[in-house]
């Protein structure tokens, strides 16, 4: 499905709600697997969620994860502990490109009996469940955080914890200290000293709670980009949302000030209004919250702002390389775009090209971090239905708030 937006404008005020975080979805839905006394309110409708829910229930010996990264990480730590299964996981054409080794390296360290079906170091993975009782591992730390949570989630299910050392400067702290502040909240004991995080066994079991889930800051972050693109004046009321989130993302508050956008958090919700205009050029290190550079480099181009935005050398192994994609598809606006392995920064912005069409690359990021220029010209979003994998509700909701489609 391929969406044209025709150059629109939007209600000066409106209000979306937004489903759980997809982030906070899967880790909680992995650890009520394990844990059945847990239950969950307001879990996200995105499809990885989704994915993951039918995952966890399934009794097939082939678990087909489709383009849900998450997913994949966290059901290959999953697995290694469901003694006496034996599963095939796999994923889509891309997914078997995007590299597991590092966990996968990590997992075996414990005992896990883990194979690779075609490529090493890629999925498919060859699964056989076992008692783990060995409990001490290292991992490097600039690598996806997903490994490293993946690795904490079984954690307390392991008969005797886990002790887990992290190698070198660690990138994105926030998903970490997400998963280990849900442990807390279900009564596991941790502790994250210097580099090394310790999660106990709990031989107790986990007594029965139930955690309502907080909508998901990333979605959000479009609405940010759209209000910022907007009028002075212009408000979105967002919820459910909280000042105190678990989300690394939750940062576009403070970033999306120096758009001239404030946010005011309010009866569990966040009034998002765009105060005054800054065209200051901009520098962000995004190391912890590089889901939402795509969004903001958009935001710049859209507004013709010169920008650098660092951290982000996590982008190329998500679901396209994203620093690539994000280069070819802005320079079709006619903006030159340069990037590195841990970069990209806008210069010498030119105006908007009008009736560009943006190539999504099966990356539900892209074609939503995209939209919001159609508050500036006239563009083309393909494949625009692969927004599915995180907000499946996004065109609809644009439309509610003024966007028009063709």
């Amino acid at each position: 499905m391929n969406i044209k937006i025709q150059k629109s404008s939007i209600k000066q005020q409106s209000a979306i709600i937004i489903t759980g975080s997809k982030s906070e979805s899967n880790r909680l839905l992995l650890l009520q697997a394990l844990f059945p006394t847990i239950g969950i309110q307001n879990i996200s409708n995105a499809d990885d969620a989704v994915l993951m829910q039918n995952a966890l229930s399934s009794d097939s010996d082939v678990i087909d994860i489709h383009h849900a990264g998450t997913a994949m990480r966290f059901l290959t730590a999953f697995l290694t502990t469901q003694k006496d299964r034996e599963i095939l996981l796999t994923g889509s054409s891309r997914m078997q490109e995007r590299p597991i080794k590092i966990l996968v390296d990590a997992l075996t360290q414990l005992g896990a009996n883990i194979t690779y079906e075609n490529v090493d170091g890629y999925p498919p993975l060859k699964i056989k469940g076992q008692t783990i009782t060995k409990n001490k591992v290292s991992i490097k730390a600039n690598v996806s955080s997903q490994y490293i949570s993946a690795l904490l989630l079984i954690a307390p299910n392991l008969k005797n914890g886990l002790e887990l050392t992290l190698q070198g400067e660690i990138t994105s702290i926030p998903y970490i200290k997400m998963t280990l502040s849900l442990l807390n909240k279900l009564g596991v004991e941790t502790r994250f000293e210097n580099n090394i995080i310790n999660v106990k066994h709990a031989d107790k079991g986990i007594s029965p709670i139930t955690l309502t889930v907080e909508s998901d800051w990333s979605s959000a972050s479009y609405f940010y980009s759209i209000v910022a693109l907007s009028e002075v004046g212009t408000q979105i009321t967002l919820s459910s949302y909280k000042d105190n989130s678990l989300q690394g993302d939750a940062v576009l508050a403070d970033i999306y000030k120096n758009f001239g956008v404030d946010t005011i958090f309010e009866n569990n919700s966040i009034l998002i209004k765009k105060e005054s205009e800054n065209l200051n050029p901009k520098t962000f290190n995004l190391v912890n919250c590089p889901d939402i550079a795509q969004t903001i480099a958009v935001t710049c181009l859209g507004l013709g702002i010169n920008c650098m935005l660092e951290g982000l050398h996590t982008l190329k192994i998500k679901e396209t390389d994203r620093l690539v994609a994000l280069k070819t598809e802005i320079e079709k606006f006619g903006t030159p775009v340069s990037i590195t392995n841990n970069s990209l920064s806008l210069h010498d912005i030119k105006p908007l090209k009008n009736n560009i069409v943006v190539d999504t690359y099966k990356d539900h990021r892209m074609a939503m971090a995209f939209a919001p220029l159609g508050l500036k010209t006239n563009l083309t979003i393909n494949t625009a239905d692969v927004v599915s994998k995180s907000y499946p509700d996004f065109w609809t909701d644009l439309a509610h708030i003024g966007f028009t489609f063709k």
